[in-house]
């Protein structure tokens, strides 16, 4: 039996691998080539084969599945979510004219007037500062004199100290400071602040923060008051702040409140730290955040700005952030407070649409079949539909059912007959 060249070579690459350790060395030298390969019948033709090394994926090649491109953000076949536009915050911009002015914050008008609604009608109104603020503990009764004075020294205490604090120490001055001599009035006045021993003063306002400090310039003021002064208090801002411990906050409050004068915004801790976490800019003291705030908004809100913010930050937008109440704050809930607890943002709206619902009445609606009897006939066709809005009666309730029942009753009688 006559074999061809191939099946001779096929039985030499088994006698190989089946002893030798098979690689793709000892197996590359079998490769055929048209060149070397003849058969006995020419017209068959002989295709080319490929090297084994050809057929073997080299380990350089990555096995990675290929991952299709991914497709670009205009498809629509993917929704986006719009994109909110930031806060920006106050900033200087040039005019026509090639000067300078002051941009407000982009929607400063729309989170003022909902902290102002909110101190007025809403979460955040009666504050301390509404009945004990600096502004309110001067004596109605006396002269007007010295309610002036009574309201710079309540600024003068109220430093480093809560309204309920500073509300008791100057009641404790106007019904327990002695008289200077006998037959005058007791009680907080320059006269027997000038005659009282310090000693006792700083016993009288031992409740304060820095008491001892404020002892003294009580006492220093109330010198100035009566050598410069003529026994009244200055009535420009230049003239307040000359004065020991008062400051331009302290200024600027007593000027509006004593002599009726708007010339700036009196800036304590609690505008100073809500309008930065509002994003209205980016200061670091009281000063700087005063001298923003002045350069653009507008001048009939300087004098009611402190009373509203001061309010907001001790009812809800407290100076600990975990007691703040981000839940009920409308602008948390507007989404137009950048620094608000979402968790409680989250929870709050939540609340507040349960609460929607449960406003509107609508609870369950229930479809009762009734019964109607026509001219001795039960008739099945007509169907009652009953919403019950809120929280249904027990009682009525009740009535429906036992309506419902004798109706079956008298309906199977019906139909023995």
């Amino acid at each position: 039996m006559r074999t061809s060249r191939i099946s001779q070579e096929t039985s030499k690459i088994l006698t190989a691998t089946s002893s030798a350790r098979t690689t793709r060395s000892s197996l590359s030298r079998f490769t055929y080539n048209d060149t070397n390969i003849k058969t006995e019948d020419e017209n068959i033709p002989i295709r080319n084969t490929p090297d084994i090394e050809d057929t073997i994926p080299s380990h350089n090649t990555s096995l990675k599945r290929k991952r299709s491109p991914l497709k670009h953000a205009s498809s629509p076949n993917i929704k986006t979510s719009p994109s909110k536009t930031p806060r920006k915050p106050a900033r200087k911009i040039k005019t026509e004219d090639g000067g300078t002015a002051i941009s407000p914050p982009s929607d400063w008008e729309e989170v003022y007037g909902l902290m102002r609604e909110m101190r007025l009608h809403g979460v955040a109104q009666n504050a301390a500062v509404d009945t004990m603020g600096c502004e309110r503990l001067a004596l109605p009764t006396v002269s007007p004199k010295v309610q002036r004075y009574q309201t710079l020294t309540a600024l003068m205490l109220s430093s480093q100290t809560k309204d309920t604090t500073n509300a008791v120490a100057m009641r404790r001055l106007q019904l327990e400071l002695p008289a200077h001599r006998e037959g005058a009035e007791p009680g907080l006045t320059l006269e027997n602040i000038l005659a009282v021993e310090p000693t006792l003063l700083n016993e009288l306002i031992w409740a304060v923060g820095f008491h001892n400090n404020k002892t003294k310039y009580m006492k220093a003021t109330a010198l100035i008051l009566r050598d410069q002064y003529g026994g009244d208090i200055p009535d420009t801002i230049e003239g307040l702040i000359s004065l020991p411990g008062v400051g331009p906050k302290m200024g600027y409050l007593c000027l509006t409140t004593a002599w009726g004068k708007v010339e700036g915004i009196g800036v304590d801790v609690h505008v100073h730290r809500i309008t930065n976490l509002w994003g209205w800019h980016k200061t670091k003291t009281p000063e700087e955040t005063r001298a923003q705030l002045q350069a653009w908004l507008p001048r009939e809100k300087w004098g009611e700005i402190n009373w509203l913010l001061v309010g907001f930050g001790q009812t809800v937008c407290t100076p600990v952030p975990t007691s703040r109440k981000c839940g009920v704050c409308e602008l948390g809930l507007k989404g137009l407070c950048r620094s608000a607890d979402r968790t409680k943002v989250n929870e709050g709206r939540k609340m507040k649409e349960l609460l929607t619902l449960e406003g509107n009445g609508v609870v369950k609606a229930e479809v009762i079949k009734t019964e109607e009897l026509q001219d001795g006939m039960v008739s099945m066709d007509m169907e009652a539909e009953v919403v019950m809005k809120g929280i249904s009666d027990t009682v009525g309730e009740t009535s429906v059912k036992e309506e419902k029942v004798e109706v079956e009753e008298i309906s199977t009688i019906r139909r023995k007959r």
